[in-house]
């Protein structure tokens, strides 16, 4: 039974605005979060991932790991990432999209922190910790750092078994710095799941106005040779 011209069309619409789509999506339920945390209630979700992640999850042998998952968003951690990507791609100009991205993440964190001003977790914390709560920016800086990443890889690789496979791995490490925080007992769940969400509204933004201006054919020829990028074709 083939489909209706208007439901092809409808299907047409939400592949050419998904970005839009998982925006909208990411705003409401920060805002869900939001209103929870100014009218002081407890967020459920926050007690759900208390007694996953911390009360039933904690192990001896398994705190080192989540340790290492967190400083995967660490300053020195991700700079290095930053002169791997250059050096694969030699693309100047693709350095200078990721670090933009990564500086202003980094900024937007520092400004919403101000703002909100909430206290860390207190009483479970493996690891010390100084500053507010709210957003996580481990959980920021890397939805923002690997989330451009995948943006890039996703738009400009054509290999399709090393995409797929190259993004379900930075998709793995993003969750997992999240996972890593509420488990080391330094950020509550609703702290990452902003800080996921406020980066993604950023990097839907990012990758429509700035990152396209340095994305040019000489990047997309570090990935493939003979590769034109999706949003540059006719």
């Amino acid at each position: 039974m083939k489909a209706s011209p208007s439901s092809d069309t409808f299907i047409e619409i939400l592949r050419r605005n998904k970005a839009y789509i998982f925006a909208l999506i990411a705003l409401m339920i920060l805002f869900a979060i939001l209103e929870d945390l100014f009218t002081g209630n407890i967020l459920h979700m926050d007690g759900i991932a208390y007694n996953l992640f911390v009360v039933k999850l904690r192990r001896r042998w398994l705190t080192p790991y989540m340790e290492q998952f967190s400083d995967l968003a660490s300053p020195v951690i991700l700079g290095v990432f930053c002169l791997i990507v250059i050096s694969l791609t030699s693309g100047e100009r693709l350095g200078r999209c990721i670090l933009i991205n990564l500086v202003c993440a980094v900024a937007l964190n520092f400004i919403l922190k101000d703002i909100i001003r909430r206290p860390r977790p207190e009483g479970f914390r493996l690891i010390s910790e100084v500053g507010f709560s709210f957003p996580s920016g481990h959980s920021m800086v890397a939805m923002a750092f690997f989330g451009l990443i995948v943006w890039i890889i996703w738009v400009y690789q054509k290999n399709r078994a090393l995409k797929y496979i190259s993004c379900a791995l930075l998709c793995f490490v993003i969750a997992m710095v999240g996972i890593s925080r509420i488990y080391l007992g330094v950020h509550y769940a609703s702290d990452v799941v902003s800080g996921f969400c406020i980066s993604l509204l950023w990097l839907v933004f990012y990758t429509h106005t700035i990152a396209p201006y340095y994305m040019g054919t000489h990047v997309t020829h570090a990935f493939n040779k003979e590769a034109q990028p999706k949003h540059m074709k006719a």
